[in-house]
This record gives C-alpha cells, sequence and structure tokens, in this order.
C-alpha cells in the first residue's frame, strides 16, 4: 500500500510542480519584457514597491521568481533597500493567489484546459498565443497533479499514526510550522506546499488548526530561493533577504503566540477547511506587511546596522542630461561627457563581472549583470537623443566634431556591454554544459583581462581629463592585447592537438579572447576621441 500510494504521492506533486512551472513560464513570455521594466519605474517608493511586487507575482504566479528580479535589480544597484524589501514583500501577497486558485473545486476544467493549452502551445504560430497556451496548459496540469495527490491519499484516512502525527500538529503548531518550512526548503514553492496541505483537506484527513500549522512554516521555507538568490550579491541584495527573512520568522512567530485568534479570524472566511486554508495563507501575509509598515524605517536602519556598509545605487535612465543643459552647447557637452564616463564606469563593472561569473562560476551574479547591459542600452539610447538635439544647433566645426566624437564613444561603450553578455553567455554554456578548463586557461583569461581593464580604465581618465598623452599610451597597449591574443590562441591550439583540451572548451576559450580583444579595440576608440584620430 505504502508503495503504491508514494507514488501516487510523488506523481501528483511532480505533476503539480510543473504544471506550475509551465504555468509561471507561460505567463512571464506573455508579459515579456515588460516585466522587469514595471519593477524598474513602478518601485519609487516602499508603498510602490510592494503593489508592484503583488501585480507583478500575479501575474507569473511565483514569487521566487519576483524576489529573484528584485535581488538582480538590488545587486545591479538598480532599486535602493526598501524598495527591494517592499517589492518582496508583496511578492509575499501575490503568491497567496495560487493557493486561492487550487481552493476552488474545478476540476471540471482540467481536461479542457489541458486540450486547449496543448493546441495553442503545439499548433499555433503566433509568440504571444503559445505563451498563453502553455500557462493554460500549466493551470490544467496543475489541478490534474492536485487530484492525483488526493487521490493517492485516500489510503490515509485509515492509517491511524499518520493521522494522529498531523492531529499533533494542530495541538502544538510549532511542529506544523516546522514541518511545513522543511517541506518547502526542500520543494522550492509555498504554493506547492499549500496544494499538499490541500489535497490532504479534500480527503478529510488534516484539520483547520494542522493545517494552517503548515501553510505558517511554508512562508518561512519559501524564503530559501530569495537566501540562495542573494549568494555572491552585493550589500543591497543580501541586506533585503535578510530582512524579508526577518519579518516572515517574526510573523509566523507572532501568528503561533496569537493562534488560536488567529484560528478564529480564519474560520469566519470560509465554510470549508480547504478555503479556510487558502485564506490563512493570505490574511497572514496580508497582515504581516500590514504589521511591519509604519516600522519600515527603523527596521530598515537595524538591518543597516546588523549589516554595515555602503549601499550602493546605480541610478536608472540618465544622470547628468538635463533638457535644460541642451540650452547652451558647452554645458550639453559637458553634461553629455559626465554621463559617458558613468556609462563607461558600468560597462566595465560588467565586463568585471562576467570574467568573474565565467572563472568562478558565479551564477548569483548573472541576473544583476544583465540588468547592467540593459541600463547601458538605455543610456546609449539617451545619450544619442540628447546629442542629436545639440546638433541641429548652429554649432562651430569644432563643437560639430566633439558631438560626433562623443556618439562614437557612446556606441563603443555600449558595444563592450554587449561582449560583456557574450561571455556570460559562454560562462552559462560552460557550467551547463559542464566543460572543463584547466587553472592555466582561467589565469591565461584573467591576465588577459586585466589588460584590457587597465585600457578601460586609462581610457576613461585620459577621457575624463582630456590628457592626449595618456591616451596615446592607451592606445599603444592595444598592439600589446593583440599580441597577447595571438600568443593564447596559439597556445590553445597547441594544447588541442596534444588533446590536453576538449575541443568544445577550446572553442569557448578562443570566443572569450576574441571578445576581450574587440573589448580592447573599444576602450582604443575611446582613447582615440581624446586625441582627435577617431
Amino acid at each position: 500500500m505504502f508503495f503504491s500510494l508514494a507514488l501516487g504521492l510523488l506523481g501528483g506533486l511532480g505533476l503539480f510542480l510543473y504544471g506550475m512551472k509551465q504555468m509561471s513560464t507561460g505567463m512571464q513570455k506573455a508579459a515579456g519584457e515588460k516585466l522587469h521594466r514595471i519593477l524598474e519605474i513602478l518601485t519609487a517608493n516602499p508603498y510602490m514597491a510592494t503593489l508592484t511586487g503583488i501585480i507583478v507575482t500575479v501575474l507569473v504566479q511565483s514569487s521566487s521568481t519576483t524576489n529573484v528580479m528584485a535581488i538582480g535589480f538590488a545587486s545591479a544597484g538598480l532599486m535602493n533597500l526598501s524598495q527591494t524589501v517592499g517589492t518582496m514583500l508583496g511578492a509575499n501577497i501575490g503568491t497567496t493567489v495560487t493557493a486561492q486558485l487550487i481552493s476552488f473545486d474545478i476540476s471540471v476544467i482540467i481536461y479542457p484546459a489541458i486540450a486547449l493549452g496543448a493546441y495553442l502551445n503545439l499548433f499555433t504560430s503566433r509568440g504571444l498565443h503559445k505563451a498563453i497556451g502553455q500557462a493554460i496548459l500549466g493551470i490544467g496540469l496543475l489541478f490534474l497533479g492536485l487530484n492525483a495527490m488526493s487521490d493517492a491519499m485516500i489510503p490515509l484516512r485509515e492509517y491511524a499514526p499518520f493521522v494522529n502525527m498531523l492531529a499533533r500538529f494542530g495541538q502544538t503548531p510549532v511542529l506544523g510550522m516546522l514541518a511545513g518550512a522543511l517541506f518547502t526548503a526542500v520543494i522550492q514553492s509555498s504554493s506547492a506546499t499549500a496544494g499538499v496541505v490541500i489535497a490532504l483537506t479534500l480527503q478529510g484527513i488534516i484539520d483547520t488548526p494542522s493545517s494552517i500549522a503548515i501553510v505558517l512554516g511554508a512562508n518561512i521555507g519559501t524564503s530559501i530561493t530569495a537566501a540562495i538568490a542573494s549568494i555572491g550579491t552585493n550589500l543591497t541584495a543580501r541586506r533585503s533577504v535578510l530582512a524579508i527573512v526577518t519579518v516572515k520568522v517574526t510573523g509566523v512567530i507572532l501568528a503561533l503566540i496569537f493562534f488560536q485568534p488567529f484560528l478564529a479570524l480564519v474560520s469566519l472566511t470560509g465554510s470549508s477547511v480547504t478555503r479556510q486554508v487558502a485564506n490563512a495563507h493570505t490574511i497572514f501575509n496580508i497582515l504581516n506587511v500590514l504589521l511591519f509598515f509604519p516600522f519600515l524605517t527603523p527596521f530598515l536602519r537595524q538591518i543597516q546596522k546588523l549589516m554595515p556598509g555602503e549601499e550602493i545605487v546605480v541610478e536608472t535612465g540618465s544622470k547628468y542630461l538635463n533638457p535644460k543643459a541642451q540650452k547652451t552647447t558647452s554645458l550639453a557637452i559637458s553634461a553629455a561627457r559626465q554621463e559617458l564616463l558613468r556609462m563607461a564606469a558600468i560597462a566595465r563593472g560588467m565586463l568585471q563581472d562576467s570574467v568573474r561569473i565565467f572563472v568562478r562560476e558565479e551564477r548569483g551574479i548573472i541576473g544583476a549583470t544583465r540588468q547592467k547591459e540593459e541600463l547601458i542600452d538605455s543610456l546609449e539610447k539617451d545619450i544619442t537623443i540628447f546629442l542629436t538635439g545639440i546638433s541641429q544647433k548652429a554649432l562651430s566645426s569644432q563643437q560639430s566634431q566633439t558631438i560626433t566624437a562623443l556618439l562614437h564613444c557612446s556606441s563603443d561603450l555600449e558595444r563592450i556591454g554587449d561582449h560583456a553578455h557574450n561571455i556570460i553567455h559562454l560562462a552559462e554554456l560552460k557550467m551547463d554544459e559542464r566543460l572543463p578548463f584547466s587553472e592555466e586557461a582561467c589565469i591565461e583569461l584573467e591576465q588577459m583581462h586585466q589588460l584590457v581593464d587597465e585600457m578601460i580604465e586609462g581610457a576613461m581618465e585620459a577621457f575624463e581629463k582630456e590628457d592626449t598623452a595618456l591616451a596615446r599610451k592607451i592606445i599603444a597597449k592595444d598592439h600589446d592585447v593583440d599580441s597577447m591574443e595571438r600568443n593564447l590562441r596559439k597556445g590553445h591550439i597547441e594544447r588541442l592537438n596534444q588533446k590536453v583540451c576538449r575541443p568544445q572548451s577550446g572553442v569557448v576559450f578562443l570566443d572569450i579572447i576574441s571578445n576581450l580583444e574587440r573589448v580592447a579595440d573599444h576602450a582604443t576608440n575611446m582613447a582615440e576621441v581624446v586625441t582627435g584620430d577617431f
């Protein structure tokens, strides 16, 4: 009996998780890159950030996705601590919609949803229709998994030890909370934990106190995803995770202290245990947000004291391109130069991160690094529009030449971001395919990157100080990079011929040194803007 029960339960859970994943992925595809823009634009203060977190999480049906995006923005310096924490608090509320959805008995739509979703996903050509189909298919599979779990648990109604254990969760809620936290930490989804609990309630195996204790624990267990995503990120991201974990743990402790009044409140919201479980999940998270919001500022100060350091925030959009400056050509050119220096610093940081991801295999900072590329692309467009607006005025030949040079510089910096993105893609290929790289090869890549990084740093300094002598030194270094690239290529081909290195690893290595060599070319172009040889 237990073997078939376990197979049925695990199979149903697998269908549930897969369905939820498909639903989330489909909704994300349907929404497109707008989700990133929503998070970037609509998180100006903690209140808006919380509302935005709710909306985005309802759209993608995954608090983990919203949290990872928020942590990525924080790690890239695009969101501060209060914005990130506000977004993650909102995600906690938004994710309870899944539990609300599965608490209703809509099993009649399971097979129609699977049929319609499969048709749209497999037999339509438009990307939006395929994404919607994937989401609908996910919903059908989610409910099919829920039904499978419920059916598999029927024999447990007669198994006294299991029923007695669940009863103890109601009598001693701490035990239920710990069980819920552990289970959720393993499967990485509070919605899935709620699904298992609801499947138990459908068979009348678990009562309201026990089920709510488990769901409370799920709120702690789900924070593990955010903690994993913060590994290797900056101070703001780590502070955000500490804050959200503290909020959840404190909220659960208070709920356990006032467990009976909480149960009484939940019992008023629905007549069935299934509905009460879903409502408890939602009510807990709403009350938790309402409880902490009045004290959010002093609370975040305490978090900053626990994790001291300087919070680095990169302003989104342009910082120096004030439209008023366009009225005076000299001021406008100065503003554009300042914005280009800022763009160069971001591009340099992105390249440093990309090489770090490749050599150290730090997946945790990939999302944050890609956010920098989006910012670089945005700045390139803003600078181009700003400089084009200036060029429509009556200009001296020198001013016209300067604006042309700055436009070239903006394009070169955007290309550096593209090459850094290429390196990230190669790093993912290396990690996904588990391609072996010798210590010697990694050292060679770091040495070449160091030389290229020195060129970018020198080009920025020469550009800022208009130092032509320094600019010429940077231009001369391009020959050193070209020579290093040829030597590394030759040495690596020899390793391939000696079968010391795998061919696929060799291709990746050669692609990276090629990208670094092109970055050096763009740094040289920036230096040539200073010398006037562009």
